[in-house]
């Protein structure tokens, strides 16, 4: 038991000191993050970030999250570019540099050629007086009281500060430059977020001779069939000059037979829901998906500007497509 409570004590313990380490990062967000951000909003090349270490890795996250948010970024190994990687950083771009110390014998070695070369520096450091602050254009101060860890030493609440930082400066960028949903679906083609908002109706639905439809006057009975044929579990309804008029659903099949009407005699008009809801091609499929749940229905009319149905989609077809 004893036990049990030193390591959950522990944990808050490390989780409290994290928090106070990024709550002291809001006093330094000030000119110096400002002048970062323009500087980055106002080149046309890369942000190439460096790191050794820990802060390698959380620097190998600031770029992705950067790339990912409208910012071509890419991460270089410190120690590799010593040994040729420096070639794939072109004047243009700007080098964002990770050092808790800002005494990283790796870093502070890639110093006078970043210098020679003209590349802007922006570091982000926990030691404003190091030669790595000294060097940098811009420094963004990320320093933190202590380390989480209790010998201070393991890199803790340092690497959580330089990560909100990067988070901070990813996200400030991506809102400077208007960056959408879209964009980032654009980033993100793979994924499912992607196909929710890069998947449109006019990719889903269908149309053509797979669209089931009948015009008004037809028979309850011959509708059922054109439903059966097509087999979205729905028919389209026009009048005589092709514009929607309604939709008759399985749904709506289920109601007639509840008030017993008698299929074989009556006509689409007086069972169908008239109009019903629509979409248009160039919705996003997202979107359509939205309107079902809404509106607690299972397909949609996709229509044209002139009204006339151009084809239909089901929760089935989202659900295919993955968008659900």
């Amino acid at each position: 038991m004893s036990q049990s409570s030193d390591l959950i004590q522990s944990a808050q313990r490390t989780i409290r000191l994290e928090l106070e380490a990024v709550k002291g990062l809001l006093p330094h967000i000030d000119a110096d993050f400002v002048r970062a951000c323009e500087m980055i909003l106002a080149s046309k090349g890369r942000v190439v970030v460096v790191g050794m270490g820990k802060s390698g890795h959380i620097g190998r996250k600031i770029a992705a999250t950067l790339a990912s948010t409208g910012t071509t970024a890419f991460f270089v190994h410190p120690a590799e570019a010593s040994h040729g990687d420096m070639g794939m950083i072109a004047r243009g771009d700007i080098i964002l540099a990770l050092s808790n110390s800002g005494s990283t014998t790796e870093i502070v070695t890639l110093l006078p050629l970043i210098k020679r070369l003209g590349i802007p520096l922006i570091c982000m450091t926990g030691n404003p007086d190091s030669p790595l602050a000294k060097a940098a254009d811009v420094k963004l101060d990320a320093r933190v009281a202590q380390e989480a860890c209790p010998l201070n030493l393991a890199p803790t609440s340092s690497t959580t500060a330089a990560l909100v930082l990067g988070d901070a400066l990813a996200i400030a960028l991506l809102e400077a430059r208007g960056f959408t949903a879209e964009d980032f679906a654009f980033s993100h083609p793979g994924g499912a977020l992607g196909r929710r908002l890069l998947l449109k109706v006019e990719n889903v639905m269908h149309s053509g001779e797979e669209l089931p439809q009948v015009v008004r006057g037809t028979l309850l009975k011959d509708a059922l069939m054109e439903m059966t044929h097509k087999g979205l579990g729905m028919t389209v309804v026009i009048d005589e000059d092709g514009r929607l008029a309604g939709i008759f659903t399985d749904g709506d099949l289920r109601r007639t037979l509840d008030r017993q009407i008698d299929i074989r005699n009556a006509t689409i008009d007086s069972v169908m829901t008239p109009h019903g809801k629509t979409a248009r091609a160039d919705m996003l499929a997202a979107e359509a998906l939205k309107i079902m749940e809404d509106h607690k229905i299972s397909a949609l009319v996709v229509i044209d500007k002139e009204e006339r149905p151009v084809g239909a989609l089901n929760m089935h077809d989202l659900l295919r497509a993955g968008v659900m």
